[in-house]
């Protein structure tokens, strides 16, 4: 942006976009005076973030847009950081998503459910927990002392007898009457307080429940009931962080060293630790706008909101954030800057747990750096591969072709950088011809974008890698980028063609005859090895997901009178392709909606095949 006119832009509560030339949305902010604050980005001070500085330079226009209230412009600056995903926001997309238990106390039996998504349905979460795997054990602990159900109640009352969850003992068989409503709905009770925590209540319901047992000389269900107390202690975890055991309480803390950021959060959950999660960004805010942004994105997901949230500082606009959670929450929530007491404690932990996972990150850091410094020495590069790209290409005899691109980052794979490509120029089984396509199409972007890689590996030998120097010469990038091939071990038999050998994997670098053979089962060799599988994967997993559509449609989509919309319905109906297949004419001409002359289209149409 040439020149900035403070008189152009309102002195009032809004959001922000900055955009580049081509219009795309850098980044998006929020203010409380916009004048103001895009005042302090183009002063000479600037606006004291590391990478505003590199933002600034790619501005070409601003544009705002003016609410009544903050929490407008809140709910709006959310909104837009969804739709465009600015490159200069904190983006808060990892691989792990949090996982909540479900149960609906409305259905006839309920059950316990895992989900990732948290509802206002009526049903009642608990969690969040960061481990899927984690809580999966626990549930199973749980269908030991409390056999609730585990499959839809349709399907098990189909059955001629109860599954086999119920011959183990972690189910009741409500399916098939065995036990009835009330029971049931007691063994539900322990289940909800198991999960928020009361453990010596459920204890002491069972010991009621056994004693009385005994004295009615009910011997099987009391040693039932004495099996569920023990597998309850051996179970419950002893651990409490908390004085308070009434509230949930999600609690946060920073740990920062230069432009390096690490984000703790605890899950407290009736007085005990359930869960943390961390938090690593690269780039260098005050920490007031961080954590306030921050919670606000972190919140933004279907996740379960706390009561308290523990804060190590505040900042501005943190009464507005409280309003926003306490309304999509539907009661209070408290943000919190505990100054002593036990609440302080928590925060304190938080804040060792942040420090200690930077600790731990940074000592991983450094033999990443080592090992990619290795890398650079032996496959002769001419610059440090801060960014590696890896492509594969996959095919089966021409048809649905796919190229996959693999990305790490300082050494560590980086799975929303990957991407796909549709092969759309070439027909045919033609590898190098695909290979030079989607190197094109990604270097291309990555000119205009300013985002190039540091090297190229590419899955193959010697063709595939004169194909990648055509097109790094064709648009002018030779030099710029590194450029290894890495070939694929051979098995092969021995002089005596008795036993069987596998040769050593071989890289090959343009200009350089033979090969670059890295010591088997060194760390470099690994790492190299494991991003160009994670790139086949990526490719095959895709293809075979076109491949699948390809088929579904030749079969289904090519007989007339069947489009999308009657395909999806079949299948609903029938379950699945093979028992669409399977029907007969009068089972097909019984689907509702399907009129009768269709119904022998499909018919004939498989019978014919």
């Amino acid at each position: 942006m040439k020149k900035f006119a403070a008189k152009n832009f309102p002195a009032a509560t809004g959001v922000y976009l900055m955009q580049d030339k081509s219009g795309g949305v850098l980044y998006v902010g929020k203010a409380k005076n916009l004048r103001n604050r895009l005042r302090t980005y183009f002063s000479g001070k600037g606006d004291g973030r590391l990478h505003i500085r590199f933002l600034m330079e790619k501005v070409e226009a601003v544009e705002t847009i003016v609410t009544d209230t903050e929490k407008e412009a809140l709910l709006l600056e959310n909104t837009l950081i969804k739709k465009h995903r600015p490159r200069y926001n904190i983006d808060l997309r990892d691989d792990k998503t949090y996982v909540s238990v479900r149960l609906d106390p409305l259905e006839e039996f309920p059950t316990l459910q895992v989900v990732r998504r948290v509802k206002k349905d009526g049903a009642r979460y608990f969690g969040p927990y960061a481990s899927a795997s984690a809580i999966r054990n626990t549930l199973k602990e749980i269908y030991r002392i409390f056999p609730l159900r585990h499959h839809p109640l349709a399907a098990c009352r189909s059955r001629g007898r109860p599954c086999l969850y119920y011959q183990i003992g972690q189910c009741s068989g409500p399916c098939h009457g065995l036990i009835s409503r009330e029971d049931y709905l007691k063994l539900v009770d322990g289940v909800i307080a198991l999960l928020d925590g009361r453990e010596g209540d459920v204890r002491t319901l069972l010991q009621q429940q056994m004693n009385i047992a005994s004295e009615k000389l009910r011997y099987e269900e009391a040693a039932r009931l004495r099996d569920q107390i023990e597998a309850l202690e051996k179970s419950v975890e002893r651990q409490k962080v908390s004085e308070d055991t009434f509230v949930d309480q999600d609690v946060f803390a920073i740990h920062r060293e230069g432009g390096e950021v690490e984000i703790a959060v605890l899950f407290i959950r009736r007085g005990k630790l359930t869960g943390k999660r961390t938090f690593a960004l690269q780039w260098q805010l005050d920490e007031e706008a961080l954590l306030g942004n921050f919670l606000q994105q972190f919140y933004g997901r279907d996740i379960i909101l706390p009561d308290e949230v523990l804060l190590p500082f505040t900042f501005e606009g943190a009464e507005v954030l409280a309003d926003w959670l306490t309304d999509r929450r539907g009661r209070k929530v408290l943000l919190h800057v505990p100054k002593r007491g036990n609440k302080t404690k928590l925060v304190n932990l938080a804040s060792r747990n942040a420090s200690e996972t930077f600790r731990q990150r940074g000592s991983q850091k450094e033999a990443r750096i080592s090992l990619l410094k290795e890398i650079s020495q032996r496959l002769h590069l001419q610059q440090f591969p801060h960014r590696i790209e890896c492509f594969d290409i996959s095919n089966i005899q021409g048809a649905q072709a796919v190229g996959s691109m693999a990305v790490l980052l300082e050494g560590e794979p980086a799975s929303r950088e990957y991407r796909h490509y549709r092969i759309k120029t070439v027909t045919g089984s033609d590898d190098f011809a695909s290979l030079a396509e989607v190197l094109r199409r990604r270097l291309v972007r990555g000119v205009d974008e300013n985002l190039l890689p540091d090297m190229l590996l590419i899955d193959g030998g010697k063709g595939q890698l004169s194909s990648a120097q055509s097109v790094l010469a064709e648009l002018g990038l030779t030099g710029q980028i590194d450029l290894v091939s890495i070939a694929k071990s051979r098995v092969k038999a021995n002089v005596k063609g008795k036993v069987v050998e596998k040769t050593e994997e071989r890289f090959f670098l343009p200009g350089r005859k033979n090969p670059v053979v890295l010591r088997q089962g060194s760390p470099e060799l690994f790492l190299l090895e494991r991003l160009r599988d994670e790139a086949h994967r990526f490719a095959i997993t895709h293809h075979r997901k076109l491949r699948s559509k390809a088929t579904l449609k030749s079969s289904l989509d090519d007989i007339p009178g069947i489009g999308p919309g009657r395909r999806k319905k079949l299948l609903n109906y029938f379950g699945s392709l093979r028992k669409v297949r399977e029907a007969s004419l009068e089972e097909l001409t019984a689907m509702p909606g399907l009129p009768e002359k269709i119904a022998r289209e499909i018919f004939n149409s498989f019978r014919q095949e």
